[in-house]
């Protein structure tokens, strides 16, 4: 299918071929008729897409602190790496738009295949051809009302929340700052709502559009608007004002207070400065509100994504339903956006209308709304082929071909680039669920497709193996397809997120062996194969058991995130600690064997598994304590082991310093940069798929690890340790 994309690190724009995206569970896929484009915000981030790095890094001065506070820790050359991967990545563009349902993932039930729906949602409501959006981020269209109008739904929720925050009565006088489109459909929208409505933009032909679609009287530049305000209000000044303009500038906010009455209030809708001057806000008592997009839910994952709506006895508007209301108004004639569409593009002249937009088009713009056409085979097109297929520049005649699940952060940034760095290997195919990051990182490694079903992979002959790096709760599934099909796999830690889980892997692979298949599974344990891990271990060859101390200054993540989602994450313990316990198991050579996990007392701060020390004993007699922790600060260094035994000590800071003592001598190795074993386990893993022969890490190993971040959580709920069936 056909989508708009922008890469963010050159600002390339084009129109893609990709794969069309999954339905998944709780989404709905929808066959886009019409798509908006936004000549504000999409412009905003098209114009960021195109400036240098040096104008990209003073805009977004947030994510150069981050950058320096990784370089700090893990070396120039890693973070620089990193940080040109996230740049160099494909953005979809657009978030509205409106269609007909062709598919229903699980759990969606109150809609039908061929019902009429606009959408929203940026990442989802994409200028594509088909579309995969949440169900909350989907409103069905009314009969009456076209779906090119139901294309103007998000915008229309954005300006329906402003009006929320305002709370306008019935007469008030209401003065809306900006007349792009957000701020015609407030005015209509207030205007619906019974108030004397005062436009004011400094471009002639938007207030003369806003005072045809029934702006009682409009202004073109800011005395004039005070005068206005003034005399219409008999000098009380304005009830309310929305800001609905977008500029950096600090003016909008300045010019509401002038004409806002004595305890007047104040809606900030659009994207302006926000220096509040304290004098007129002060005097006259002002309430200054910010409007939250399209209402209560956005920004919330748990709404947006997992479906959670809020109750409507609680929260009576959420996004969805202003989504909603707003389409009731078009379809009963209160809301006009027909006059608001300048231009109408074609899908394949999209080059045209961000030409338009951006301003390199000399006319102006106000709506402009891409069309699309009504092919019916575009929703089987799961797979594309690519002419950039190329061997590796040191491959043999039969280079290994490998197949990618997954293609987020960590694979572009990580994965794939340890993976070039391994000889006679060639990525084949990449598939995501959304198709589009599958395309960027198959063209840029020189697959042969790219896809978005599994089992184009599973059932692809070619492919010698199979690369899992999608979140964490659905790697079990994949892990097991994988090994039903033949098919050797290396799957991102944790192995997966559950006991059931672990015992349907487990079964899964013992029937492999009955059948006489040698299945090959490695999950992605890669601190043991990091260079200085290893001479860690040689070092300690003989000297167990051993007294290890593992600390990790993990740092926070948000409580909505999905890694601390039981189903999909897990949770920072199995989806994270993991990598620790195995270090550990690694160096002693032993199973863990009982474990006992202590959170620090949880006082609202961050989760449970946040900070927590856990003990594990080993089956050498060894133990080792791993102090995972939140509350440090990121110019810190992120992990330190130690471990003693038989008269030698050795200390590893961060995979950069290596500290060997024994017999009164002591030795120290350094590196220049981070290298915590990716490539080292990727070429271990090729290795075994090459020879046949068995997993770099055992089974078995992998397994007992698993199972003791298992027991870690059930003995932070239990508070008694918990000993683990070898």
């Amino acid at each position: 299918m056909k989508q708009v994309v922008q890469n963010l690190k050159s600002g390339e724009m084009r129109l893609a071929e990709v794969p069309i995206p999954q339905a998944g569970p709780g989404r709905v896929l929808v066959r886009n008729a019409f798509s908006l484009v936004s000549a504000g915000t999409e412009r905003a981030m098209v114009s960021l897409a195109r400036s240098s790095m040096l104008g990209k890094a003073r805009q977004r001065p947030d994510l150069v602190r981050q950058v320096i506070n990784k370089a700090r820790q893990e070396g120039l050359a890693s973070t620089y790496q990193k940080a040109m991967g996230r740049l160099d990545t494909l953005s979809p563009l657009g978030y509205s738009c409106a269609g007909t349902v062709i598919a229903l993932g699980v759990g969606v039930a109150d809609l039908q295949v061929g019902d009429r729906v606009a959408c929203a949602g940026a990442g989802f409501a994409n200028h594509a051809e088909i579309v995969s959006v949440p169900r909350n981020l989907v409103a069905m269209v009314p009969e009456a009302a076209r779906l090119e109008d139901a294309a103007f739904t998000t915008l229309g929720a954005i300006a329906l929340q402003g009006v929320r925050q305002a709370r306008p009565t019935l007469g008030e006088s209401v003065a809306v700052i900006g007349l792009g489109l957000v701020g015609q459909l407030t005015a209509q929208l207030l205007k619906a709502n019974g108030c004397i409505v005062l436009g004011m933009d400094l471009d002639a032909g938007r207030c003369a559009l806003a005072e045809r679609l029934g702006c009682d009287a409009v202004a073109d530049s800011d005395d004039a608007l005070a005068a206005l305000v003034s005399e219409r209000t008999k000098g009380v000044g304005a009830d309310a004002v929305l800001i609905a303009a977008s500029t950096k500038s600090n003016g909008p906010v300045q010019l509401a207070a002038e004409v806002s009455r004595d305890r007047g209030r104040v809606v900030a809708v659009g994207l302006v400065g926000l220096e509040v001057p304290r004098r007129p806000f002060y005097d006259k008592e002002l309430d200054l509100r910010l409007s939250r997009s399209y209402g209560p839910g956005r920004y919330d994952p748990n709404y947006e994504e997992g479906g959670q709506d809020y109750p409507i006895g609680y929260v009576r508007w959420t996004e969805g339903r202003n989504m909603a209301a707003f389409l009731d108004l078009l379809a009963n004639g209160r809301v006009d956006v027909s006059p608001l569409i300048s231009h109408r593009f074609a899908i394949d002249d999209s080059d045209k209308a961000y030409a338009l937009i951006t301003g390199e088009d000399a006319r102006k713009a106000m709506g402009v709304v891409l069309q699309y056409g009504e092919s019916e085979s575009v929703a089987d097109r799961t797979r594309v082929a690519l002419s950039t297929d190329r061997r590796s520049p040191v491959a043999s005649s039969t280079p290994l071909r490998i197949g990618l699940i997954g293609a987020g952060m960590f694979a572009q940034g990580t994965l794939v680039p340890a993976l070039g760095r391994v000889q006679d290997v060639s990525l084949r195919a990449v598939c995501s669920a959304s198709g589009l990051s599958a395309r960027h990182v198959a063209e840029k490694a020189g697959a042969a497709y790219c896809c978005s079903e599994t089992r184009e992979l599973l059932g692809d002959s070619d492919l010698d193996a199979l690369l899992v790096a999608t979140r964490h709760g659905s790697h079990a599934d994949l892990v097991m397809a994988a090994i039903e099909s033949g098919k050797p796999v290396f799957v991102e830690k944790p192995l997966c997120v559950s006991s059931l889980q672990l015992d349907a892997i487990e079964q899964t692979y013992k029937k492999a062996l009955e059948n006489g298949l040698a299945p090959l599974v490695q999950v992605g344990f890669n601190r043991r194969f990091a260079p200085l891990a290893q001479e860690m271990w040689a070092f300690l060859e003989g000297a167990g058991p051993l007294v290890m101390t593992y600390r990790v200054n993990a740092g926070a993540v948000p409580p909505d995130s999905w890694l601390n989602d039981p189903e999909m994450g897990g949770g920072r313990i199995i989806g994270e600690a993991c990598h620790f316990i195995d270090l550990m198991q690694f160096l002693c050579g032993a199973d863990p064997i009982r474990v006992m996990a202590m959170a620090m007392e949880d006082r609202g701060a961050s989760p449970r598994q946040d900070n927590v020390v856990t003990q594990v004993a080993f089956g050498d007699g060894s133990v080792g304590s791993l102090q995972y922790v939140s509350g440090g600060d990121k110019a810190f260094g992120k992990e330190r082991i130690e471990a003693i035994g038989s008269g030698r000590v050795v200390a590893l800071d961060d995979f950069t310093r290596l500290e060997l003592v024994r017999g009164g001598r002591r030795r120290v190795r350094r590196r220049l940069g981070q290298d915590k074993g990716h490539a080292a386990e990727l070429e271990a893993f090729v290795s075994a798929v090459r020879s046949g022969g068995p997993a770099p890490i055992a089974f078995h190993s992998q397994v007992m690890t698993t199972r003791a971040t298992f027991a870690a959580i059930d003995s932070l709920q239990s508070g008694q340790p918990v000993d683990l069936q070898v």
